[in-house]
């Protein structure tokens, strides 16, 4: 009697260890802890008309020399538009999409690729709930001595497209 009651106890602590150890275990990768902040490049002073200006070019000389008709869009580190351009024949949708791209890539310091692949690939499509977000690339936050000065956001190709423009905008910047 006394060797079953020591061999329930051992199972039993066994049992208590090894439900403690897949408490520690997260359930879902969204209940994992980083040792580090993500995406916590900090906010510089904004970007100046002019190099504003400059990313645009950027951009558009990317999506003429493919025949890509876009607008774009470029705001400062406080999410506030500095210029926009609309190439001939883009789409008026895009208008405020490349806008909202750029504002969401500055707000939440990162490219707008993130919460694409959020949802395309990871299925976390809670994403879409948060305010702000817009779950399509297109939109790269503009990095300038290791801080954020604006962002750019292109709409009106595919994903793909605005994105390949938005970095050639992006590029002036971004070294």
């Amino acid at each position: 009697m006394r060797v079953q009651f020591a061999s329930l106890a051992a199972a039993a602590a066994l049992g208590f260890v090894h439900a403690a150890t897949a408490q520690q275990t997260p359930a879902s990768p969204l209940d994992a802890v980083p040792e580090k902040m993500p995406w916590s490049t900090p906010y510089g002073a904004p970007i100046t008309l002019a190099r504003a200006q400059a990313a645009v070019q950027a951009a558009m000389a990317e999506a003429t020399k493919h025949g890509w008709m876009l607008n774009i869009a470029v705001v400062d580190s406080g999410a506030n538009l500095v210029t926009f351009q609309r190439m001939d024949g883009a789409q008026l949708g895009s208008i405020a999409i490349a806008q909202h791209k750029a504002r969401a890539a500055v707000k939440f310091r990162r490219p707008t690729r993130v919460f694409e692949d959020a949802v395309q690939k990871s299925d976390a499509r809670y994403i879409v709930t948060l305010d702000d977000v817009i779950a399509s690339r297109g939109g790269i936050p503009l990095i300038e001595d290791g801080k954020i000065v604006g962002a750019i956001g292109c709409s009106g190709g595919t994903g793909a497209q605005d994105e390949v423009a938005c970095t050639a905008g992006a590029g002036t910047i971004n070294k």
